[in-house]
């Protein structure tokens, strides 16, 4: 028989495959001796069988739930819908890896107008029984059968006020009973049906609502986002309830090993008495610290830190745990690693090893490469933060400084962060159908919810700016503003939020970059022992040389000449090159130009210090330098004094269909060798400089792009090398450089070895070459990527992900071909895919020299690089 349904004490920790992440780790927990309330899951196979059989639940499978229910009656003593002494079991949604509001949980299932008597009965206790029967009715009509969440909450809240009730807890037995009939009467009215009485009925729709969550929007959403595979599936655990609200001496919570914003060795978490785990998670009530547990609960507070050190030392690493206080007694919900940010992760991997826990190279693939993204972003400066007014303060959430227009729905921030504007999401609370927003805004402030809220697990998991639970502010989301101390603040109003103080301001403040030390430093210190890809950077300016240099760059990959090209200072020149009417003419501009660029390679040169500098000589087509509207033309006609028609003709003539394919690149040179001599006296003049004045052993690689022949390459060398020989000989200085080529037309790559032999390295330009491959326009094809990507055509988009299949092949062909005809030839990269972790570890694969990148990604090019070596 195909097994689809597993007791807790048949699995383990490595089945997370087949029961997910949840159910594999309370199967560990189990395993381990710590108190677990007995339960099943259904598999994740038995997900995808769901989907394969038109989404229905079919005999078989019922069968064997029903089966493990049965067993679970057994080892509980109480039997499912008995009117006497009933199971009642919780319903939770747990796929391989944690998907942050998949599906929300349900608890107390199996509750109903006789087991609801039962319970009062077996506890003596009316209030939790009914407390316990309007919490199912809520999940039940919300999470099962999509009742939207507010509509109840209005009920409550109605309830409440009529009672002159401020918490939920101050609600007596009558008031619940009261909002028990209020949300069936509203069940009835959304659903048309009445609320299911039968506790196999409410299992096996609640299971069904599991299954269809894995491919709801916010799960594809969520998915797209991390890489996660469509085709994984869900589980699903049910597992027998126990209850943290039967009064005081019951309670709730959520707790980390470490702090999951600064992971610093110290259990963090919070709880809630007479609660149950929704409470914590949903931000209803601000639960407290779970250092207060331990003036509440000593007994508790002791058997929690020896079984959370446990954990921590069974899977060495960072656990989330959920748990519940039933009458005294401890009992473990979930184990998980814990969700963190880049800060907290890389602090409590490098502590590890330092504790002795695990080995550096597990420190190493225990971060994921593009989460160090966010310790590479502005905080704010000191004296600006100085200046600014607070406003409010809530509690650090997720680390981070964020300054935007407040909004106050997902639709909106989505919307304004379409029009360019910065966004600040605020919300009385976050739930999964924010994700959209939350994804759009730089911040996020919520007046309810806890450090371990859905707001705050979501933000830190994205590593973007939270400040939960800041009750000072009021906020009213359908009139579109907050008030504070009386003072109304409106949708598109400015304000500032510290993720790592919880301080909010008024307004914008400056921001500063941030540094690489501690243990940042000490990480990136361990993955160059263990890399053989060298990283360098892309970088135009000496700013961004010498940031780059900062994060660990090895060298400049790329530098674009046409990027200084358009400075207002210069661009004048560049258009009076571009009109002339024949060489002497080009060449006088062109000596304009000259100093400039000089200039522009010096301050280059200084701050790569002697690391080497790949500059490509002039790409874009010249059209892109002229104005294309008849008023821009007649103005800068005017403004050169020259006749408007003949800078109108010359506009018309250098217009072409197929830019991209068009005259540019080295074609550009080959028509106007004057350039590439200009650019090549530039950079030796340059680099002669530096080295007289400075001592630097400067390192110029001079690179042609978008050669297709060698004869294209070997006409431009003979051009560029008698120049440049002449004025190193001419100065006396002994200056190495290297002439070589960007590899980025399909057709370089099948005749690398003849381009080989007078290129001394090779630099994939893979934007160009995966344009080319695939025949699509890069600045267009985000039009229809997208389609592709929702239709499985393509898994990744192939402009950030190297497409290892096409693209790769013809790389892979490069530098086997190259290698053969050149043995010592240079090989790198320097598309953006440089700095896409997967794209650098096929680079490695395929032993290309080094990758070049963005400045703010070379630390993350560097990380993926040490992991891409450790993989073998």
């Amino acid at each position: 028989m195909n097994k689809l349904v597993y007791s807790f004490n048949e699995g383990k920790a490595a089945m997370k495959d087949l029961l997910g992440g949840k159910g594999a780790n309370l199967a560990e927990m189990s395993n381990i001796g710590l108190p677990v309330p007995p339960g099943f899951t259904i598999s994740t196979k038995a997900c995808n069988m769901y989907y394969e059989k038109g989404q229905e639940i079919w005999s078989e499978l019922l069968n064997e739930i029903f089966e493990k229910l049965s067993e679970l009656e057994n080892k509980t003593n109480k039997k499912f819908g008995d009117k006497n002494n009933p199971l009642l079991v919780s319903v939770r949604s747990g796929a391989k890896f944690s998907m942050p509001g998949m599906m929300d949980t349900i608890l107390n299932l199996g509750l109903n107008n006789d087991t609801v008597e039962a319970i009062h009965k077996i506890t003596g206790n009316e209030r939790f029984a009914y407390d316990s029967y309007r919490r199912f009715i809520q999940m039940f009509g919300d999470v099962v059968m999509s009742i939207e969440k507010y509509k109840f909450d209005s009920v409550l809240e109605s309830v409440k006020e009529a009672k002159k009730a401020k918490y939920d807890t101050d609600l007596d037995a009558e008031a619940l009973k009261e909002v028990v009939l209020k949300y069936k009467s509203l069940y009835k009215n959304e659903i048309r049906s009445e609320f299911p009485e039968e506790p196999k009925e409410q299992l096996v729709l609640a299971v069904e609502a599991v299954f269809r969550s894995w491919n709801n929007e916010r799960a594809k959403i969520y998915r797209k986002i991390n890489g996660i595979p469509d085709d994984l599936g869900t589980a699903v655990n049910v597992q027998s309830m126990v209850f943290g609200n039967m009064g005081d001496d019951s309670g709730t919570g959520v707790a980390f090993t470490r702090n999951p914003a600064t992971g610093e060795k110290k259990l963090f978490g919070e709880f809630l008495i007479n609660a149950q785990g929704e409470d914590v998670v949903a931000g209803i009530r601000t639960p407290q610290s779970i250092e207060k547990l331990k003036e509440v609960m000593p007994e508790i507070y002791d058997q929690f830190v020896q079984a959370a050190d446990l954990l921590e030392n069974h899977y060495k690493d960072m656990q989330d745990i959920e748990f519940t206080i039933e009458k005294g007694k401890l009992y473990m919900l979930q184990t998980r690693n814990g969700k963190r940010t880049a800060f907290s992760a890389v602090r409590a991997a490098v502590e590890m090893v330092e504790e002795g826990k695990i080995s550096k190279e597990e420190a190493i693939m225990r971060i994921e490469p593009s989460q160090l993204d966010q310790l590479l972003h502005p905080t704010f400066e000191e004296n600006a933060l100085k200046a600014a007014k607070s406003i409010a303060k809530g509690l650090p959430a997720s680390p981070g400084a964020a300054s935007g227009k407040i909004y106050f729905t997902a639709e909106a921030a989505v919307e304004a962060s379409k029009k360019g504007e910065k966004v600040i999401l605020v919300r009385q609370e976050t739930s999964p159908e924010d994700i959209e927003g939350m994804i759009e805004a730089q911040g996020i402030l919520t007046a309810r919810g806890g450090m371990t809220s859905h707001a705050a697990v979501v933000a830190r998991g994205m590593g973007k700016c939270c400040v939960a639970g800041c009750e000072a502010i009021k906020v009213y989301e359908e009139n579109k503003k907050f008030i504070i101390d009386g003072k109304a603040y409106v949708e598109g109003e400015y304000i500032s939020i510290d993720g790592g103080t919880g301080n909010v301001y008024e307004g914008i403040i400056k921001t500063h970059e941030p540094e690489m030390s501690g243990h940042f430093g000490k990480l990136m210190e361990w993955a160059d022992e263990v890399r053989k890809l060298k990283v360098r950077t892309n970088a135009d300016t000496p700013k961004d040389a010498a940031q780059a240099v900062k994060f660990g760059a090895e060298g400049i990959g790329l530098c674009r000449t046409e990027h200084m090209f358009f400075d207002e200072a210069r661009i004048p020149a560049v258009r009076e090159m571009i009109i002339a009417d024949n060489i002497e003419q080009r060449k006088a501009a062109l000596e304009k130009i000259l100093p400039m660029q000089r200039e522009d390679f010096i301050g280059i040169f200084e701050a790569m210090g002697d690391r080497p500098v790949t500059i490509r000589l002039l790409d874009p087509p010249l059209h892109e330098f002229l104005p294309h509207d008849d008023g821009d033309i007649i103005d800068l006609a005017n403004e050169m004094k020259v006749e408007h028609e003949k800078l109108k003709a010359r506009v018309e003539e250098l217009k072409e269909f197929n830019p991209m394919l068009g005259h540019r690149g080295c074609r550009l040179a080959i028509t106007y060798p004057e350039i590439a001599e200009m650019q090549t006296r530039a950079i030796i003049e340059a680099a002669i400089q530096v080295k007289k004045e400075k001592g630097i052993d400067v390192k110029p690689e001079i690179m042609v792009p978008l050669v297709g022949d060698v004869k294209e390459l070997a006409f431009l060398k003979e051009v560029a090398t008698k120049l440049a020989d002449e004025l190193i000989n001419d100065s006396g200085i002994d200056l190495k450089y290297m002439y070589g080529t960007m590899i980025e037309v399909p057709r370089a790559t099948l005749v690398a070895d003849e381009i080989a032999k007078d290129a001394e390295f090779f630099s994939f330009g893979t934007n160009d070459l995966t344009q080319m491959t695939y025949g699509f326009s890069r600045d267009d094809a985000g039009k229809f990527i997208k389609d592709y990507m929702d239709k499985k055509i393509f898994d990744k988009d192939p402009f950030q992900a190297i497409d290892r299949k096409g693209v790769g092949k013809l790389m892979k062909m490069a530098v086997e071909l190259g290698r053969k005809e050149r043995p010592n030839i240079k090989l790198g990269i320097c598309g953006e895919h440089g700095g896409e972790p997967t794209s650098v570890e096929f680079c490695h694969d395929i032993g290309l020299d080094y990758v070049s990148c963005s400045p703010y990604r070379v630390p993350i090019a560097r990380l993926s690089a040490a992991q891409a070596a450790i993989k073998g």
